[in-house]
């Protein structure tokens, strides 16, 4: 008997002859993929590491070092992430039109990786800072070079963003279909991992570092594709495709409405009245294409509302960490690398570390599991994909209503809230509309009392034995208001600026002087400057943790400290602290509360994350493989998705697959059957009858 052969995981490349005559290699393959595709998936890789990098330090870019404002600054950031996400359109007509997929491919990566390095260049301080003073002295060289960079790179990364994963698709062979389904996994996993994000909040020297950390992720992308360039299987571009589509799709409409009269019989499809003129591969091809795109109409919705995680990142302004506010956290939310406290993982990131890890167990693990029970089709995963993401947003709006709960309470438009601090030495007391207080010396009313703006006619303020002082009602509609009191006739009305908790979790402190000279506050790098007498400063905004302040006034004795410690900042809350002579002549401080820490644990975000996350990962993965191989407001998007879940669904229940293959082989055979017909002299006459004879 001889002996069986061993599996062969490494194939030699050889010259295979496609049927129209165009010779491609037939590459080698390892464990059954071809090896060209590692070559695609690192260069994929490279390339969204490199986006992502640089798309991350925008919008600090714009507001640190060209100086726009918030509103400029988000604007372009927007527009450039659109011209991203239209430039694929243009992409998609070179390759089938002009170049082909690779040739697009590298042409436009080179586009790619020089606006990375244009934008970098336009980072650096030294390149118009004549003067050396650290400043550019002409910003407008900078904002040209910026903008030129973008362009470029919008159309670099989405021209070749309809490429790579077909691409990639085409390096299979038929009987390949096990292969090339995990390849769009593991392709899809290689744009996850990476993505990354990294933040820079105050050396602008570090710009065209940062800027240049990318653009050379950018051109190693673009030599590891140029490597595997030899074995990579490539395909002739076939004309302007979406021309030829277009103009079959306009004859078959124009010719089905000249022949619209009921002597002209009916055709199985409408695209049919299109064969007087174009072969019928095109017209099959057409009817596939319509199919899968009639079947997508309600994607875009999915899409719309699965970008609505965005909604989602807001809550972790409203909620805690942990239990331990000092200790750092790597929690869903983009606060940025700062030296003042800890840094929480962007919530992109946390998203692709999640499809990381759970690419690999739906693709070797779940899959296969199904598959045993039921036949778990493309179509049916994008289903299931959408009802996850679905459930996503419901676990969102039971979070939020978590949430809710604990939120302080904010004035309306037509209301006012009021705080009465007392700063002084003895009791006062303050007459509020309906309500009398009566405040020990250093203290506060519970929390902020609300009023109606009509019927807040008056406010007084008195202490034992003296006349009652009126209070000048400079309150501003819908606003928090803080009065200072510190005697009869003393008294500061301060509008407090904070109608919401503090944005990205951090903690608003102010300071109070009770002094009688002037202090100047530094706290973690940040300085309160000139606070006069009886006075009270703006907030000004930390991470969580202990932060170290020193108090500068004339007034503390060489003997007394000035350096103090505040206490153990959490999250998304605001304080006042008092600063006040002790009895030992030295400074004390003494803290008031003015907005509650969160209190909703961020862990109860994990499921959320979760169902998203699996969502995307069955339905984008899924919907790779499935184009190329056929061609209150969370409760509101739930309900959406939930009513796209349904159409898709029911369309997907009356869909039929198609395999493209056997199609093609069907038109395959009947061009051999024609052209042999031809060879054959014989086969042109008719046959002969015994009648004719």
């Amino acid at each position: 008997m001889s002996k069986s052969r061993p599996p062969v995981l490494v194939r030699e490349c050889g010259l295979v002859m496609d049927m129209s005559g165009y010779y491609f290699p037939f590459c080698q393959s390892c464990f059954g993929y071809p090896l060209s595709i590692f070559f695609i998936v690192i260069n994929e890789f490279c390339e969204r590491f490199s986006y992502y990098g640089m798309r991350a330090l925008l919008v600090l870019y714009f507001r640190n070092f060209l100086r726009w404002d918030d509103d400029l600054a988000t604007a372009i950031y927007h527009t450039f992430t659109a011209l991203c996400y239209l430039t694929p359109i243009l992409g998609a007509l070179i390759a089938d039109s002009w170049l082909g997929k690779f040739k697009t491919i590298i042409s436009l990566s080179i586009v790619y990786t020089i606006g990375q390095v244009v934008i970098a260049v336009s980072s650096i301080n030294e390149l118009t800072d004549h003067n050396q003073d650290g400043t550019p002295d002409s910003l407008p060289v900078h904002v040209a070079l910026s903008m030129i960079g973008l362009i470029l790179i919008a159309f670099g990364t989405g021209g070749i963003k309809p490429c790579v994963s077909a691409f990639g698709g085409d390096q299979f062979e038929e009987g390949q279909e096990k292969q090339r389904k995990r390849f769009f996994s593991i392709f899809y996993l290689a744009i996850n991992a990476g993505i990354q994000e990294c933040g820079i909040h105050s050396k602008q020297a570090c710009y065209p570092l940062a800027f240049g950390v990318p653009a050379a992720l950018m051109a190693v992308s673009l030599i590891v594709f140029v490597l595997g360039s030899g074995m990579y299987k490539k395909f002739k571009p076939q004309g302007n495709i979406m021309g030829k589509v277009a103009k079959c799709i306009g004859f078959a409409i124009k010719n089905r409405f000249r022949h619209r009269s009921k002597e002209f019989p009916k055709r199985e499809h409408w695209l049919d009245w299109a064969k007087e003129k174009y072969d019928e591969r095109l017209i099959s091809q057409i009817k596939m294409v319509m199919k899968v795109m009639f079947l997508y109409i309600p994607l875009p919705m999915f899409w719309a509302l699965f970008d609505q995680q965005g909604s989602i990142e807001i809550q972790p302004d409203q909620m805690q960490v942990g239990e331990n506010p000092g200790v750092p956290f790597q929690g869903p939310r983009a606060y940025g690398a700062s030296a003042n406290g800890p840094s929480l993982l962007p919530p992109q990131t946390v998203n692709a570390i999640l499809i990381v890890i759970m690419v690999p167990i739906m693709d070797a693990v779940v899959y296969p599991l199904i598959a045993k029970c039921f036949n778990f089709t493309s179509l049916k995963k994008m289903t299931v994909g959408m009802f996850l993401a679905s459930m996503a947003f419901v676990a969102a709006a039971i979070v939020q209503v978590e949430i809710d709960k604990t939120l302080p309470i904010f004035p309306t438009e037509n209301q006012v809230q009021i705080k009465v601090l007392n700063i002084g030495n003895g009791n006062m007391n303050v007459y509020l509309p309906g309500e009398t207080v009566v405040l020990d010396q250093m203290s506060q009313t519970n929390g902020f009392k609300t009023f109606d703006v009509n019927k807040l006619t008056s406010v007084n303020i008195s202490s034992p034995g003296s006349p009652v002082t009126g209070v000048d009602p400079t309150f501003e509609a819908g606003q928090r208001h803080t009065l200072l009191v510190w005697a009869p006739s003393g008294y500061l009305v301060v509008k407090d600026g904070l109608n919401q908790k503090p944005e990205r979790g951090e903690n608003g402190i102010r300071f109070v002087n009770t002094l009688n000279e002037m202090l100047t506050i530094t706290m973690s790098g940040k300085v309160y400057a000139n606070i006069s007498s009886n006075n009270i400063s703006s907030y000004q905004f930390f991470p969580s943790g202990v932060k170290e302040y020193t108090i500068d006034s004339t007034e503390i004795a060489s003997t007394c400290p000035r350096d103090f410690k505040s206490s153990s900042l959490d999250f998304g809350s605001a304080y006042t602290y008092v600063i006040r002579r002790a009895s030992d002549g030295c400074l004390e401080v003494k803290e008031f509360e003015d907005i509650p820490p969160n209190t909703v644990n961020m862990a109860l975000q994990i499921p959320q994350y979760f169902l998203l996350t699996c969502g995307e990962v069955v339905f984008s993965v899924t919907g790779l493989e499935f184009s190329y191989s056929q061609w209150a407001e969370y409760v509101l998007f739930a309900s959406l998705l939930l009513v796209v879940c349904v159409i898709f669904a029911i369309m997907a229940r009356f869909y039929t697959y198609v395999n493209p293959a056997e199609i093609e082989a069907q038109f395959d055979e009947e061009e051999k059957k024609k052209s042999i017909g031809k060879d054959n002299p014989l086969s042109t006459l008719e046959p002969v009858s015994q009648t004719n004879m």
